[in-house]
């Protein structure tokens, strides 16, 4: 696709990676810092230039419900389209110098995912949607060469890219970090409306969604905001979609707010199980992160932190009753 539009009576262009749809005069870059209207085009000034590689565990992600107990090749950039004041990796994320003495081909990426045994790359750290050119041509030879492709994304995608994206993405995890709009647009330069909409949009496409919220004492863990957001992701998404909760530690701009507790988190699971989840976690807490039958209610993956140390899953179905539960198993 083309990942930019003309304005040929203003001489811009209208960057197209996400929904702050930056309106770029020559030589002007756009609010992620990292895309620049280089002589009437989009040129992403990442393109081949990772900031951060590493292999993970893919329940790091955290992808819950896609070939649990694998690794996953994960690299971010520098530079994001969101300003987020408790961001914990905002060294890259809001530094928008890119190391142009460091280049990695997509080929070379995918060599990389395959001499270590991962078995997907993951695009992370930083928002993917601002490198999408560079992830895209890294992603269609992961898919030839048999590895999956994952997201981790703030959900500012334009309905361009997700449309795009759907060929050869395989999974995303979306932050949905507030159920304010005041509060999206003026702390995070970003919109909840959007993000929703990219969350309804992925999963029309097929692509497999999981939801991470951040939970901020105070600022986003009220029982009414809990319980609207649970509506959301039962009615609009779908019981079946996981939803990780995960406790805010003190960093960037918000060193001063306190610790995130567990009792916060555990309110936040009843109210999300009481209105008919199938499948809620909790992130960044020393508990199991299991998964249960809904059915049934057998344990049937049992995971330590990051380790998977027990799954009967068989041919992605429960053993006791049959059920076949949701996710990517192969």
């Amino acid at each position: 696709m083309k990942y930019f539009r003309e304005e040929r009576e203003k001489s811009r262009i209208v960057c197209l990676l996400c929904r702050h749809y930056c309106k770029m005069k020559e030589g002007q870059v756009g609010i992620c810092g990292v895309n620049k209207n280089e002589n009437g085009e989009l040129e992403t000034l990442v393109y081949g230039h990772p900031s951060a590689l590493n292999v993970d565990p893919i329940e790091k992600k955290p992808i819950y419900h896609m070939l649990p107990g694998t690794t996953a090749l994960s690299f971010g950039t520098v530079g994001c389209n969101f300003k987020c004041p408790f961001c914990q990796n905002w060294q890259i994320s809001q530094e928008t110098k890119v190391n142009e003495e460091l280049y990695v081909s997509p080929e070379k990426m995918v060599d990389l995912a395959v001499e270590y045994g991962a078995t997907s790359i993951a695009y992370t750290y930083n928002e993917p949607t601002i490198f999408y050119p560079y992830a895209k041509d890294i992603g269609v030879i992961a898919k030839e060469r048999g590895l999956k492709n994952i997201f981790v994304s703030n959900g500012f995608e334009t309905p361009e890219i997700i449309e795009d994206m759907c060929s050869w993405l395989d999974a995303a995890n979306i932050d949905l970090k507030s159920w304010n709009e005041g509060y999206y647009k003026k702390v995070l330069k970003g919109g909840l409306e959007a993000v929703k909409d990219t969350l309804r949009l992925m999963v029309k496409e097929g692509i497999w969604v999981e939801v991470t919220t951040l939970l901020i004492e105070g600022e986003n863990d009220s029982d009414k905001d809990l319980e609207e957001m649970v509506r959301f992701i039962a009615d609009d998404l779908g019981r079946h979609v996981p939803w990780h909760l995960s406790a805010f530690h003190p960093d960037y701009k918000m060193k001063d707010h306190k610790w995130t507790g567990l009792e916060t988190l555990m309110r936040a699971k009843k109210i999300a199980e009481a209105a008919g989840l199938y499948y809620v976690y909790l992130g960044n807490v020393p508990v199991h992160g299991d998964t249960h039958c809904p059915d049934c209610k057998e344990l049937l993956i049992d995971r330590t932190g990051y380790s998977v140390t027990l799954n009967r899953l068989k041919d992605g179905k429960c053993p006791n009753c049959g059920r076949e539960i949701e996710g990517v198993w192969s």
